[in-house]
């Protein structure tokens, strides 16, 4: 028997024993579709994290508030309370490779208009955040650095608050009151989103960082800023350069730790990746299992066809049939089902990932590389556990099989 003899044989017992293929392919076509729909389900997660990471803003680097230690004892992050307004305009000055910085100070804060309130994130920052964060503003205006200077009590929200707060109407020229205190809407932003699964950036109210500091929390330093390089290629120089600069202003003592940290937004989008890739690899871990009680199922009902057909092995073998060509026969048999399962585990998985497309809050992502991957895979299961049921027919003597009932 050739290649297409032997295919032909096996697609005639297939159609034979409908649904006993059915069922043995069953695990092939399940492990497959999970398979493409896990890796998927990770890609689009991943590709997810990365937009809103993005959204964060472009060639931007944090400074963050270091840690304080006593002894043995070392405090949580932002512990340290040594980064000023002053060093925001430091910043932009002293270093060549920054194009722009913003201090950030953040409470939460219960948040009224006539019968409606909220509880929500109140940001305290300069005009400056808007462009480093790419914000923009959906009605109205932002605040100027002449209401920073002034403290003035002048707010932008988010428009989940908004919402919240005005329902469907416009908010900008209403008076609303934070901690007590009555603050002028004077601008509306653009629906943005998750800021890399850390806060909703919609649900927020921006006024600026002097009002906050001033008059709600009674502070003199920041808890960040907000850092944005001339370029992506100047990250990292700009990260020396800011290292120097706060380093400079304010030294500590041999053995002490640095009262602040520069976090780069790549070194972020990295971290994310490794997450990511992580992520992958576990679902596509769990999925193949399923690949692999699909397999198993496979040898099973191959052990089982050559037992039935002993018979035949032995007619085939008295007629000038080798063992080769017997073990192939069987091989291809357990190559059809696992390609068969395949290729509607593709099919599935597809569907699978269009469906969750369709939920809220869902991304899925197939790449060609997945199917690949698993249609490859199910090969490959088809190879390994139909070997032994193959080797086992081809060692049968031709008077053994002959005599079998």
């Amino acid at each position: 028997m050739n290649l297409w003899d032997s295919i032909s044989v096996a697609f005639e017992g297939l159609v034979a024993n409908k649904m006993r293929a059915a069922l043995t392919m069953l695990g092939v076509v399940i492990g497959v579709a999970a398979v493409i729909t896990m890796l998927a389900l990770a890609r689009g997660s991943q590709d997810q994290m990365m937009d809103r990471i993005k959204q964060m803003g472009t060639n931007v680097l944090f400074v963050f508030t270091g840690r304080v230690r006593s002894g043995a004892v070392r405090g949580g992050a932002g512990s340290v309370q040594v980064l000023t307004l002053e060093d925001v305009d430091d910043l932009v000055k002293a270093c060549p490779s920054v194009k722009a910085a913003a201090p950030e100070v953040q409470t939460n804060a219960q948040v009224k208009y006539e019968d409606q309130n909220t509880s929500t994130t109140v940001l305290g920052t300069t005009p400056s955040y808007m462009d480093i964060r790419n914000f923009q503003v959906d009605q109205g205006r932002f605040f100027t650095d002449d209401e920073v200077k002034a403290s003035r009590r002048v707010a932008v929200i988010g428009p989940t608050t908004a919402t919240a707060l005005f329902n469907d109407a416009s908010p900008v020229g209403e008076t609303i009151r934070v901690a007590g205190s009555s603050y002028e809407v004077v601008g509306l932003l653009k629906t943005k989103g998750a800021s890399g699964g850390f806060m909703d950036q919609d649900d927020q109210i921006i006024i600026p960082v002097t009002t906050l500091m001033r008059r709600v929390m009674g502070t003199r330093n920041i808890r960040s800023i907000d850092v944005q390089a001339t370029t992506m290629e100047l990250m990292n120089t700009a990260s020396d350069e800011i290292t120097k600069e706060l380093t400079t202003r304010h030294p500590t003592k041999p053995g002490e730790d640095s009262p602040f940290q520069v976090r780069n937004q790549a070194d972020i989008m990295s971290m994310a990746a490794e997450m990511g890739q992580t992520f992958t690899l576990l679902l596509a871990g769990i999925a193949s299992v399923s690949l692999l009680v699909g397999g198993i199922g496979i040898m099973n009902i191959m052990l089982v066809s050559v037992t039935e057909r002993t018979r035949e092995i032995g007619i085939r073998m008295a007629l000038g049939a080798r063992p080769r060509d017997i073990q192939w026969q069987f091989l291809i048999e357990a190559m059809v089902l696992s390609l068969c399962g395949g290729l509607i585990g593709v099919l599935f998985g597809l569907i699978g990932a269009f469906i969750i497309n369709n939920l809220p809050n869902m991304h899925a992502t197939v790449s060609p590389m997945s199917i690949g991957l698993s249609f490859g895979f199910a090969a490959l299961v088809g190879v390994f556990f139909g070997y032994y049921p193959a080797v086992q027919a081809a060692r049968m003597r031709p008077i053994d099989a002959l005599r079998y009932e």
